[in-house]
């Protein structure tokens, strides 16, 4: 007796195809992704402040998504923080 696999389209995709986990930290590219925007108004907008503050790494900037994520919910307000 010979098995044939064969396969639901109604079924749930596995593991396999499932898209990869999220990071909870964002670069620049990531965020301006996330926002339809480039990377270059990414920086333009975190030098007037209008971003949630970033994770210093060195030299690399890191945003963390759960806050940009309720940020956005918020309505993307400006923050009170002074430009440098």
């Amino acid at each position: 007796m010979d098995a044939v696999a064969t396969i639901d389209p109604t079924a749930p995709a596995g593991p396999a195809l499932d898209s990869p986990p999220s990071p909870a930290l964002l670069n620049a590219s990531d965020l301006a992704t996330l926002l339809n925007c480039s990377p270059k108004t990414i920086y333009r907008l975190n030098d007037r402040g209008a971003l949630p503050r970033p994770i210093r790494l060195g030299a690399m900037l890191r945003w963390s998504r759960p806050v940009i994520e309720r940020w956005i919910a918020e309505g993307c307000p400006v923050s009170q923080r002074r430009c440098r």
